[in-house]
């Protein structure tokens, strides 16, 4: 199976509502997709979203890195699949997103080769997960609404976006969702490094004093300052999940060794792929610790291909955030996970199960 296409494109998702950070506001998903074509007719699918503000990833650099990269892929055997991940990896610096979408699509490849389930190639698993969704952070009585609708929509367990306000106001909003939405729906936060140490620690010892247990609180503080997360991590009883914090095997162990934080969470599109993806779980078992699997905003592509890694490391995944699709008021994407509310069940076909992609724009094709 020789690569003897690639194709490049962008696509354009409007989302239901806009989603809303400590970082950024965003109306819709704009994704670069990446088609890999063989000579025996096989296509892998990959996808990168251009999150500057996280990733440093922007479309015209990943579209410009592509230019150095592709033409190294081109004519190369999928046999040699250790050696196209290191040519992905090594040709370049950072933008970890696109060599994530070229990662998932050589991914793919291979295990359409061999005709089984993505998720059966990286080790087997039940193919049936249950995502949270998420609240953007917005004025109370929006985020209530919204934590509403989600909750009559079938899910039970919200993320809830904080960070964009005061700590003080972070914490009204998060006791007024839980006492709209009733203890038996799970709460997790999301900072998205919007608080200070101090803060951080002031809101959710607050938040536990008024007797909400919540699951999680992720990345609290900046991703730089790690001294600042495990001071949280010491200092609140609710478990502390590091996410910009840790892009890499590298960050990870730095995170682990030092009790810095007690959850991971593993985005393909932060690791540069499956490959760092699958270490940095490796070595969250090893310090028996748990993880996350985590979106930025993706279509059905990037999800899928997070949505067979969770599955078949689910003896260490314990929380998924896979909610980009069910954000999108349109899929262009036909084939991958199948989505019932929280529910995403992956298909037993070859590969990621991807048969086409609809709506590309600014296409550009690399031919042996």
């Amino acid at each position: 199976m020789l690569i003897k296409r690639i194709t490049v494109g962008e696509i354009n998702v409007p989302l239901k509502v806009p989603f809303k950070t400590a970082m950024r506001s965003v109306t819709e998903v704009h994704d670069l997709v990446i088609l890999i074509d063989t000579d025996s007719g096989h296509i892998g699918y990959g996808e990168a979203p251009a999150t500057a503000v996280i990733t440093g990833d922007l479309m015209g650099s990943m579209r410009a890195s592509l230019d150095l990269i592709a033409p190294r892929l081109l004519g190369k055997s999928l046999i040699d699949f250790n050696t196209l991940l290191r040519t992905t990896h090594r040709s370049l610096v950072h933008h970890n997103s696109l060599k994530a979408a070229l990662e998932i699509a050589l991914y793919d490849l291979r295990a359409q080769a061999m005709g089984i389930p993505l998720y059966q190639l990286l080790g087997g698993g039940d193919p049936l997960l249950k995502t949270d969704i998420t609240i953007s952070v917005n004025d109370q009585d929006v985020m209530v609404r919204d934590a509403l609708r989600a909750v009559a929509d079938g899910f039970d367990c919200l993320k809830i976006k904080v960070g964009g306000h005061t700590w003080r106001d972070d914490v009204e909003s998060v006791l007024a969702i839980e006492r709209a939405v009733g203890p038996h729906v799970a709460l997790r936060l999301d900072a998205n490094q919007g608080w200070i140490p101090k803060h951080a620690m002031l809101v959710i010892q607050a938040i536990e004093k008024a007797g909400v247990a919540l699951e999680l609180v992720e990345q609290p503080v900046p991703a730089d300052d790690v001294v600042g997360l495990k001071f949280v991590t010491d200092h609140t009883l609710t478990p502390i999940l590091a996410d910009e914090a840790v892009f890499s095997a590298k960050d990870a162990l730095r995170i682990l060794s030092t009790g810095s934080a007690d959850v991971i969470n593993i985005k393909l599109m932060k690791t540069g792929g499956i490959s760092q993806a699958i270490e940095v779980a490796n070595l969250a078992r090893l310090h028996h610790k748990t993880c996350m699997v985590g979106c930025m905003l993706e279509t059905a592509i990037g999800v899928t291909a997070a949505a067979h890694f969770a599955v078949a490391f689910d003896d260490v995944v314990s929380f998924i955030d896979l909610d980009g699709p069910q954000l999108c008021a349109t899929s262009a994407v036909e084939g991958g996970m199948r989505i019932n509310g929280p529910w995403i069940s992956l298909p037993d076909t070859p590969g990621l199960g991807i048969t086409a992609v609809h709506g590309l724009t600014n296409v550009k094709v690399f031919d042996v």
